[in-house]
């Protein structure tokens, strides 16, 4: 049987930080208010004139060093961002051009913060089908450039970055399931109330931005993440003790938290980045897996769970045999 498996990882944050700190003189907000409700210490902000293609260059990269592939040997980019750097081309063709891999297919996935779960899947599927060798998948992006940051129940939450990681055909397992789910019935809990077909007259009338109803999508975070955890083993008859490491979207503490409680997992084996970035959306189970490979953590033959939840509302998650 075919299979697909991730042959190497990257990430990257900008350089700007900006603490609590920072945003207690910015804001009615403290540093102990943001820390006990969402774990969040700081955030990386891209510097003006720095697009969401940069980051995903840089992770990118890195992922292929990791590898140890050449760009000539990808057949196939898969970028989640909810945050392109334009209407058209995709960030992925952009990206394709900045790597001078002039074959095969690239495209965007949009699926906010389980974008990466999305494009893990996709390129995933690719493979195994035998259209693609070997995939480059990404999420990246400036979520800084849609808060509002004088609105505390979101500026609080989210920061920029990008990871990447390198998948190819294997006759050993790796990714072994992946389990996908949306609900549109609640977009409007979290969403950005503009877009290109309903003309941009919202960004004069300073509509795109990130609206929250943040109670409201924090029970249904953890609601519909305890159900996928389920699902997951269930589709390939493990139990929770058989996981040996949690790889979370890192959105807030306590929903991670509570997605280890229900894997009986205690937090030494969660791979929990929120605090040195915040809610980096779909690039935010990238990073936290590109820490935890290159710091050692994470070792060879390993079985991890990642999994993601975000506005749509969408969630997914993704086990795999590292």
């Amino acid at each position: 049987m075919r299979y697909s498996r991730v042959i190497g990882t990257g990430a990257y944050l900008p350089e700007r930080v900006l603490t609590n700190a920072d945003l207690e003189r910015m804001i009615d907000t403290s540093d102990e208010w943001i820390v006990a409700r969402t774990g969040v210490r700081k955030r990386h902000i891209a510097a003006d004139g720095e697009s969401t293609c940069d980051l995903a260059e840089r992770a990118a990269r890195l992922a292929i060093e990791a590898a140890g592939v050449a760009v000539s040997d990808l057949d196939l980019i898969v970028l989640a961002t909810t945050t392109p750097d334009r209407i058209f081309p995709s960030t992925a063709c952009l990206l394709q051009g900045r790597l001078g891999m002039c074959r095969g297919a690239a495209f965007d996935i949009q699926a906010v913060c389980t974008g990466f779960i999305y494009a893990l899947d996709v390129a995933d599927k690719f493979i195994k089908c035998g259209t693609a060798q070997r995939a480059l998948v990404v999420g990246a992006e400036t979520f800084s450039r849609i808060i509002d940051w004088t609105d505390r129940s979101t500026c609080v939450l989210f920061g920029d970055g990008a990871g990447a990681v390198v998948i190819e055909a294997s006759e050993e397992p790796g990714v072994l399931s992946s389990h996908l789910h949306s609900d549109g019935r609640f977009e409007h809990l979290l969403h950005v109330p503009a877009g290109v077909s309903q003309g941009f007259k919202h960004l004069a009338n300073g509509e795109a931005y990130v609206k929250m109803q943040g109670a409201e999508v924090f029970k249904a975070a953890v609601k519909a993440l305890d159900r996928i955890v389920d699902e997951a083993l269930e589709a390939n008859n493990l139990r929770p003790g058989d996981i040996d490491w949690l790889v979370p979207h890192q959105a807030n503490a306590r929903i991670i938290v509570a997605t280890a409680k229900k894997l009986r997992l205690p937090l030494s084996r969660v791979v929990m980045t929120v605090d040195e970035h915040a809610n980096t959306s779909a690039a935010s189970v990238p990073l936290a897996l590109d820490t935890a490979v290159r710091d050692g953590r994470i070792k060879r033959g390993e079985t991890l769970l990642l999994e993601a939840f975000g506005g749509g509302f969408t969630w997914g998650a993704t086990l795999l045999k590292y």
